[in-house]
Parts: C-alpha cells; structure tokens; sequence
C-alpha cells in the first residue's frame, strides 16, 4: 500500500506476548512464540449487519463495541501462539476483592453518589495497577506507538515508530471515564426501582445505555478535541495511558509492532485487490 493513498483507520490491542491491529476488514497479529521468534498472522475481521441501527445513536455504539470484542476471540482462534493480556494475571481473585470491597463501600457511605463514586474507584484500581506491571502495558506503548507512525507517515512512518508518544488520542482509556459516570447513573436510577428482578432488568438496560452513550461521548471527543468535555475524557485518558497502562518499550517490542502493522496493510491491500 503506497504512501499516496488514503491511510486505513487502524485500532489495536495489546496481548501479553505481542500486538493485535484491526483494520476495516481485517486484522492482523505479531506475537512472540515461546520460542522467541516472530509469529505474524491475519485474517477476515467480523462483522455485524445491523441494517439501520448502524446509524441509530447509542445503538451503533453499542454495535462498534461488539465488533472491536468480537474480532478477539477471531484472532486468538486463528494465532494459537497469541495470549490475551489478562490470560495469565489473577483476575478472578481482582475482580471478587473489588466486588467485596465495592458492596462494603456502599453499606458504610451514606451518600448514593459517593457510594458510587468510591465503587468505581475501588473496581478500577487494582485492574490499573496489575496492567502496570503487566508486560502488556509495553505492548500497549507499541501499539499506540506503531499506529501513531503510520497515521503520522504512512507506512514510510513505521521505521522510527520509537519516536512517537506512547499516549494515543483514541486510545480505549478514553472510555473508562464515559463508562464510569454512566455505570453509576444507572445504578443510581436502578436503585430507586422496586423489587429485584426490575431492578435488574434496569441494571442490564443502563449498562447497554452506557456503552452506547460511552461511545457516542468518545467519538464526540475525537471530532471536537477543543470542547470542554472532550478536554475532560481526553485527560481522564491520557493519565490513565501515562500513569498506568503504558510503559516505554524496547526495540525488539517495537520490531513486533512494526511486524503487525505491515501484516495489517498487506491484509488490507489484499482485501481491496480481491
């Protein structure tokens, strides 16, 4: 793919050995085998076909959200080699110590949105602090590093991604602050709904609400950067990528990065060639 045509707009996912992009119609994996060598796959990216809700808002975030999940699990089927970036970290055990400490919270404070408040706090930081010190928040830097050169050069970029930030603007971390304010608005009106199974049925509605209003709030920040609220989830963003889910990484990583994005476009340049 030339220099000269339009660029692709690229996503992508740390994993614990390596680097997932996905393209428009494709996606493509570098990892590193137990062995120590490169391992470079792709293939076909799912899709839904959801006809006019893919303009309906809320509902088309709720679709994109699916699609970015659903192109996991295809990739890890196709590249046995890959391991997801939680595969190996204690999550059951973050997740019940986080659910505990989140119900304590909401007995003691007397306060409906403190107690949301401090739940959310208390569910996000320990998940922060084990990516810290995850290897993947290097390949988090990678990703956001190899994607930042090919958006800034093309493909003629990818040679000195080293030298791109490893905070990216559309990075997922800019949704954690969309989720949580919406989590706890939903289980805040949850909570004034009688009895248990309405309860969670409003729960599970806020949730898909949240994830589609999330979305809308993200891609409203990218198309007006300067707006107040977009100033506000990009920030919430970068601290996260710069405090927590990122760390520099070295050249070898950055090999592995440039090794999936050149998979990427060639996947991609196949795609429009077929």
């Amino acid at each position: 793919m030339s220099d000269d045509s339009a660029r692709l707009r690229l996503g992508g996912m740390a994993l614990a050995n390596g680097l997932l992009v996905s393209g428009p119609t494709s996606w493509a994996i570098a990892v590193v085998d137990d062995n120590g060598q490169v391992v470079v796959g792709s293939g076909p990216r799912p899709r839904i076909a959801a006809g006019i809700f893919e303009r309906v808002p809320l509902a088309r975030g709720v679709i994109r959200m699916a699609e970015s999940m659903m192109a996991v699990p295809a990739a890890r089927a196709g590249m046995p080699e890959a391991r997801l970036a939680m595969e190996d970290a204690p999550v059951g055990i973050v997740v019940a110590s986080t659910m505990i400490a989140a119900a304590i919270a909401r007995r003691r404070i007397r306060s409906v949105v403190l107690q949301e408040a401090t739940a959310a706090t208390l569910s996000l930081a320990p998940m922060l602090m084990m990516l810290r010190m995850s290897p993947a928040s290097r390949w988090h830097a990678v990703e956001h590093k190899s994607i930042a050169a090919y958006e800034r050069a093309g493909a003629a970029g990818l040679d000195t991604n080293a030298a791109d930030p490893k905070e990216h603007p559309r990075c997922g971390s800019n949704l954690v602050l969309p989720l949580v304010v919406s989590g706890a608005i939903g289980n805040i009106v949850a909570r004034r709904v009688p009895g248990m199974r309405r309860r969670a049925v409003v729960r599970a509605a806020a949730l898909v609400a949240g994830i589609g209003a999330s979305v809308e709030a993200f891609s409203f920040a990218e198309r007006n950067p300067r707006h107040p609220v977009a100033r506000v989830i990009h920030g919430a963003g970068h601290a996260i990528q710069a405090g927590f889910v990122t760390r520099e990484p070295g050249e070898a990583e950055l090999a592995v990065g440039r090794a999936a994005m050149n998979e990427i476009l060639r996947a991609e340049q196949a795609e429009v060639v077929e």
